[in-house]
């Protein structure tokens, strides 16, 4: 393992909390999280950037930027329901199960508040169930469970990808759920995102791939020439600018990822099985990265199947099951969950 970080420079402690300090504070351009006043957005022309060479560009906007119709739910079937369907048949749960007593302090940055969601193709069985939990500023979440537990449905809620079919989902502050589509972007520009395939473009170096999430944001030239840089050497790939995604190792191209993410310095970052396509050893390097960014003080929301890696990490961990939180945990291990 320790060949995979020896030649990728990455940094420790003080030296990334210094780098970090020497990107430009969202703040001093009056775009601090939660404080942002999206009633107060124009819609203005966009900025002027320079033409999309292919059709991956166009998707990464589609996922990350522009706004998106948020997927049509019912809202039938949600209420009294008692029990859960799971690999074992039907179990008894309580419909709102004791909160996790809160260790953290101030304004939660993520508040699920009897949050609910139901599929059209699926009206008699909820995705999520009067979900009440709250994610604070700096915490490091898991967020675990088999495949069809609910994982992707909340990251989706999260992100605004989808409304829930009742209750509230709170981001910073924000109501999503009566949040208007124009202004979900904005939201999202105040997000990081890191995908399990990359989202990298191709046909753009590793410097114009970080740099595009600035631009695509409005950001000046000066911005975007300063911040670039610094984040790249955070993450131990100062001297990769110039290369190409096909000419890095998938652990590189993760980091390339989480760079992007990182660029803004958004005060939370979602992770949607980050891990998923990486050897183990590779991983760990990348766990190490984010631990150490959440350490900054950025929030950090992960969906992961890695029984590993959250096992020898003791965060917070959020299980689900069959869309119900069936467990909360300070410094909790992954669990016994069958069949992904």
């Amino acid at each position: 393992m320790a060949n995979h970080f020896q030649n990728d420079k990455q940094l420790e402690g003080a030296e990334v909390e210094k780098l970090l300090a020497q990107i430009p504070d969202p703040a001093a351009e009056g775009e601090v999280f939660e404080e942002v006043n999206l009633e107060e957005v124009a819609l203005g022309e966009p900025a002027e950037m320079s033409v999309i060479e292919n059709n991956q560009a166009e998707r990464l906007v589609d996922e990350v930027l522009i706004e998106a119709e948020p997927s049509e739910v019912s809202a039938e079937a949600v209420a009294g329901m008692s029990s859960i369907q799971t690999q074992d048949g039907m179990v008894e749960v309580a419909a709102n199960p004791a909160p996790r007593a809160n260790v953290a302090k101030g304004n939660p940055t993520i508040s699920f508040q009897n949050a609910s969601v139901v599929y059209d193709s699926q009206p008699n069985k909820p995705a999520l169930q009067n979900l009440n939990l709250n994610i604070y500023p700096g915490e490091f979440v898991f967020l675990v469970g088999h495949s069809g537990s609910g994982k992707s449905t909340f990251i989706k809620l999260v992100t605004r990808e989808i409304k829930a079919t009742s209750g509230k989902v709170i981001v910073a502050g924000q109501d999503l759920t009566t949040m208007k589509n124009w202004k979900v972007p904005y939201l999202r520009r105040q997000l990081g995102c890191v995908f399990q395939d990359f989202k990298l473009l191709s046909n753009k170096t590793i410097y114009e791939n970080v740099a595009f999430a600035l631009e695509c944001i409005g950001k000046p030239k000066s911005v975007i020439e300063q911040q670039v840089p610094e984040v790249l050497r955070l993450v131990g790939l100062a001297d990769r600018m110039d290369s190409y995604p096909d000419q890095l190792s998938g652990g590189e191209q993760q980091r390339v990822s989480v760079a992007r993410a990182m660029v803004n310095r958004p005060p939370l970052l979602v992770c949607d099985e980050p891990t998923g396509n990486l050897d183990p050893a590779i991983s760990q390097g990348i766990m190490k990265l984010l631990e150490r960014i959440n350490e900054t003080g950025t929030t950090v929301l992960m969906a992961t199947h890695d029984r590993d890696m959250v096992n020898t990490m003791r965060k917070r961990v959020i299980a689900l099951e069959s869309g119900h939180v069936v467990r909360d945990e300070e410094g909790g291990g992954y669990g016994n969950y069958a069949g992904f």
